[in-house]
């Protein structure tokens, strides 16, 4: 017989392992591990079938917190009357699922035993996001498109479109139902400012505020991040006056509409840029082309006016930078 022939007879199975350390115990000891084995059973089948079913943990008192809707009370006498058919060790989650699937405006339940009597039952709502309106009317919506009818709505909402029918639970037209996740992600400081959410040919969702600028989206993504760029932006005193604001990148905003304030020639450095001092004939806004003819190494636009020969003179006034006239145009500054 070679070494791995007898290694192989010396490896012994955990099966046979514990087998043969059960014969080894004395019979006492195994008679106490057998009853100890058959209490466990017993107390497991009590257990299931029936401790947790009995009157001794029995519901007796029913808690419901978060409701605030105008089915405040037929929702926590719902939940009552099927919370005190269970048992703090045998709550059936679905059937409080089912006592209030006819609320829309409940979102979920988190629900807690409270041993041995108690039973607590928290409704997390849905809060309107904006009123949806069609053919058949208004109705406040959530911002995933649940349809929230006997919502009561309290303050200002913006206002989506719907194209077609509206839905029984839920919004069925997908250009509302993208609008009214636009709405469902504003701050609520924000939310109360938007009239309406519109989906405008290539710039996407557009939010078009009361009292400030329309505020681009572009698809209804990154909602969270786009909002927070808008907010960043409308609260900036530099953006004020600003007719619209482009989220579509929102690490990049873009801000349009705004006048233009100073315009200052840029040169290379080390080069002194100077404006030619304005005759009495052509006081005037200097157009575009002409500042531009100010600035060194631009071609001149008017090559009658261009002069041919370098002057030896220097310039009689100081060099200006270019204002903002009042019709937009860049000026000289006096």
């Amino acid at each position: 017989m070679n070494a791995a022939t007898a290694a192989a007879r010396r490896r012994i199975s955990p099966r046979r392992a514990a087998a043969r350390a059960v014969r080894r115990l004395s019979p006492r000891l195994k008679r106490r591990l057998i009853a100890l084995t058959v209490a466990c059973l017993v107390l497991t089948a009590g257990y299931h079938f029936w401790l947790r079913d009995s009157s001794l943990v029995a519901v007796e008192r029913v808690q419901v917190t978060g409701v605030t809707s105008a089915d405040a009370a037929r929702i926590r006498a719902a939940l009552t009357t099927a919370g005190r058919s269970m048992t703090t060790l045998h709550v059936d989650r679905e059937a409080l699922d089912r006592a209030v699937a006819g609320y829309p405006v409940v979102r979920r339940l988190d629900v807690q035993p409270d041993f041995p009597h108690g039973l607590r039952v928290k409704v997390v709502e849905y809060r309107p996001a904006a009123i949806a309106v069609s053919d058949a009317g208004r109705v406040p919506v959530a911002g995933d498109g649940t349809i929230l009818r006997g919502v009561k709505v309290e303050g200002s909402l913006p206002t989506v479109t719907v194209d077609g029918a509206l839905g029984t639970g839920f919004l069925v037209d997908r250009g509302a139902l993208g609008a009214a996740a636009v709405a469902g992600g504003a701050p609520a400081v924000l939310r109360a400012r938007i009239a309406d959410v519109v989906r405008r040919g290539d710039d996407g969702y557009v939010a078009e505020l009361r009292d400030g600028p329309e505020l681009i989206f572009g698809p209804a993504i990154q909602l969270r991040a786009k909002w927070a760029a808008a907010a960043r932006v409308l609260a900036d005193l530099e953006a004020r006056g600003a007719s619209y604001v482009d989220l579509r990148i929102p690490d990049r905003p873009a801000v349009g509409g705004l006048a233009a304030t100073t315009l200052t020639p840029v040169a290379p450095a080390g080069t002194a840029v100077t404006v030619p001092p304005a005759s009495s004939t052509d006081a005037g806004p200097v157009t575009p082309s002409t500042a531009e003819s100010a600035v060194p190494n631009s071609a001149p636009t008017d090559a009658a006016a261009a002069p041919t020969t370098p002057s030896a003179e220097p310039p009689t006034q100081p060099a200006q930078p270019l204002t903002t006239g009042a019709g937009g145009g860049a000026v000289a500054a006096p």
